[in-house]
């Protein structure tokens, strides 16, 4: 599932160039997880404003002739991923949604269409507000501190992996990042939220932040058919301590990755460097 880094990853990829361009079609696919919610012609002859994130979604501003706000709220679900192209090409069995403008046409590609295109007259309305309701602060937000995540994490009685997983303490830790940022901190993901100090808290916000940084210098992780909007895949896997190396010795200090299923997830850690 592409998470943070990837979903900022492909906005940065396109934002600039899609910036000041005009709608002159619309063109809707297979249903995605939620209907567009507006009647495709209200979309031709907007103006695309500068493209945003929160969390995992893209808010996509499109300015109407007489300045009619109102925008698309995009997610990439589970496999999705966008392209900006002048020549895209017909679309294909999986692109169920293509935004065609006078520089380009961004098209969203699904094969398991969990991901979402919805109108909303701005991020804090309709469907737009709903979905981004409970969301919890950015990672690179001033008040995402160790005392913020220590005051989170006191009232939560679940292995500390899971709570990052929440996503409503912090976005942008999937599964691949907590399990980095969990080492990088040197706790295991197996202790309960409540039981963990102020100042363990304080390392693992710093090693939550410092993670994603890479992460995003490093254009993502592509563990499966993750793309940018220029179709560029990301190489943070290729760098990762411990997700994905159950059995390896652990670069730190020997032992062997574990590998234990959390969630019904996997969660990868070193048993020695991280203790609980």
């Amino acid at each position: 599932m592409p998470e943070l880094p990837e979903v900022e990853v492909t906005r940065q990829s396109f934002c600039e160039r899609i910036h000041g361009a005009r709608v002159t079609d619309v063109r809707l696919g297979k249903p995605l997880r939620w209907p567009l919610g507006v009647e495709p012609q209200r979309l031709v002859s907007r103006t695309v404003g500068e493209v945003a994130r929160r969390g995992k979604y893209l808010w996509l501003p499109l300015a109407g002739p007489d300045a009619e706000p109102g925008g698309l709220l995009m997610h990439l679900g589970m496999s999705g991923s966008l392209a900006f192209s002048p020549e895209p090409g017909a679309a294909g069995s999986h692109d169920h949604f293509d935004l065609v403008t006078t520089r380009g046409t961004l098209r969203l590609t699904d094969p398991r269409r969990f991901g979402a295109v919805v109108w909303s007259d701005s991020p804090a309305d309709g469907m737009a507000a709903k979905l981004l309701a409970g969301l919890g602060l950015e990672p690179f937000d001033p008040a995402f501190t160790g005392a913020h995540l220590h005051a989170a994490l006191k009232r939560r009685r679940v292995a500390v992996k899971l709570a990052l997983l929440s996503g409503d303490i912090v976005v942008g830790a999937g599964n691949i990042y907590a399990c980095e940022a969990l080492f990088l901190a040197g706790i295991d993901p197996r202790t309960r939220s409540d039981r963990i100090s102020r100042a363990r808290c304080d390392r693992l916000a710093d090693a939550v932040r410092e993670t994603l940084a890479r992460a995003l210098a490093l254009g993502g992780s592509t563990l499966r058919d993750f793309r940018d909007a220029h179709g560029m895949a990301g190489q943070f896997q290729l760098q990762a301590q411990v997700y994905g190396r159950a059995g390896d010795p652990c670069q730190a200090c020997g032992a062997p990755i574990r590998r234990v299923v959390q969630g019904q997830r996997s969660t990868f850690f070193c048993p020695t460097c991280q203790r609980r």
